[in-house]
């Protein structure tokens, strides 16, 4: 393959980024085919038998993950699926068929209603109504004053919109009673559920209980090459797995995205707490730097992550601060941002960021953050 980084402006950001040596993240994309194959090759003999049979349709390894998937979760039974969007989509539909009501109640900024292509009215025959359209999750009187029936309440944790925000506990396990005060069971979109620990005090499989499902990724945060799962009771399983031979998403051979999963639960998933931990750090150093660089206005979102993810806003076009980010990387070897992204509903010249805290990011000191963040804004013109 022959990139050409001067006409293409990804293969530019690519390889800007995959030839930086000091950064707080890889992103997924940075990697080469042969580098993750290589990768599985080395290391999957460490989590599964190799000399097992591959996978057909759902057994061997896959049902192993899912056996592994359930037990980290508290929850009788989980199912793999081939994409999130399928799991939530067929995980509420056969919700609806036990509650004979196919109103979800969600955040108006949570994954089904702004990156599926309205498939939950689409394809499944779901209708949604909203709580709040407040930056944050419902709290319970807003779920006890929704003024019509819902059957399920949905909850993003954390809400990647808003910052990758959480609620305190006291206020997650009163929007869960408000829900079944009203006869509405709760399902979570939990595919970043393994980060909250920490903001929370509490196990995983504590989160997860609050739930009657859960749904988890397996290639955000753990680095697998896609899947997810559906977890929860036995009888939800069973029908989900009808449902997903429907959706043809029983797969032939699976084993390949199963195993970098099971890799990303013995490798990744104990180190989560420590990026959680670090991100505070790095969170606080960039909002020194720019502070100390005079930037005009910038805001660091929370201000204390709530995970290892959070956002930073500038008051710069959004190709104006990607470009700097590219040219950093190029001209330094470190990448402190990766790809910009216009303000959703706000004026013209703001745009936001996420910045990931991972193993790579741990050896950043503050002072390398801000360090980072001058010669970052050292390439940005004066505000738009």
């Amino acid at each position: 393959m022959t990139d050409s980084p001067g006409t293409d402006p990804r293969l530019r950001r690519l390889n800007a980024w995959r030839g930086a040596t000091k950064v707080l993240s890889r992103l997924a994309a940075e990697h080469r085919i042969g580098d993750r194959l290589a990768g599985l090759v080395a290391d999957a003999g460490g989590v599964y038998d190799l000399d097992d049979w591959v996978d057909m349709y759902g057994d061997g390894v896959v049902a192993e993950l899912e056996r592994r998937t359930a037990r980290l979760l508290g929850k009788e039974a989980a199912v793999f699926f081939p994409t999130g969007t399928m799991a939530q989509q067929i995980a509420l539909r056969c919700w609806a068929g036990r509650t004979g009501n196919r109103t979800v109640a969600l955040h108006p900024r949570s994954h089904p209603e702004t990156d599926e292509r309205g498939a939950f009215s689409a394809v499944s025959g779901l209708r949604t109504v909203h709580p709040t359209t407040r930056p944050r999750l419902p709290t319970a009187g807003e779920a006890r004053a929704l003024d019509e029936p819902f059957g399920a309440l949905m909850l993003e944790l954390p809400l990647r919109e808003a910052g990758f925000a959480l609620p305190a506990w006291g206020e997650l396990t009163d929007v869960v009673d408000a829900a079944r005060e009203r006869g509405a069971i709760v399902h979570v979109d939990g595919a970043r559920i393994r980060e909250c620990t920490a903001h929370f005090g509490r196990g995983v499989e504590e989160i997860a209980a609050l739930a009657d499902s859960v749904y988890v990724s397996f290639y955000k945060s753990l680095g697998g090459m896609s899947g997810a799962a559906l977890a929860g009771p036995r009888w939800l399983a069973d029908e989900a797995r009808a449902w997903r031979h429907r959706y043809g998403g029983d797969l032939f051979h699976q084993y390949p995205a199963v195993l970098s999963a099971l890799l990303g639960l013995e490798k990744e998933l104990p180190r989560l707490p420590e990026y959680v931990a670090h991100a505070k750090v790095v969170a606080a150093a960039l909002a020194q730097g720019f502070e100390a660089a005079g930037v005009p206005w910038f805001r660091v979102h929370p201000g204390v992550p709530h995970i290892h993810r959070f956002q930073v806003w500038l008051p710069y076009g959004h190709d104006v601060l990607t470009g700097a980010a590219v040219r950093l990387a190029e001209e330094t070897g470190t990448t402190r941002f990766h790809r910009w992204f216009p303000a959703p509903g706000e004026p013209p010249g703001l745009a936001f960021t996420e910045v990931t805290v991972a193993a790579e990011g741990l050896e950043w000191t503050a002072e390398d953050v801000k360090a980072a963040v001058t010669a970052f804004t050292d390439r940005l013109p004066g505000p738009a």
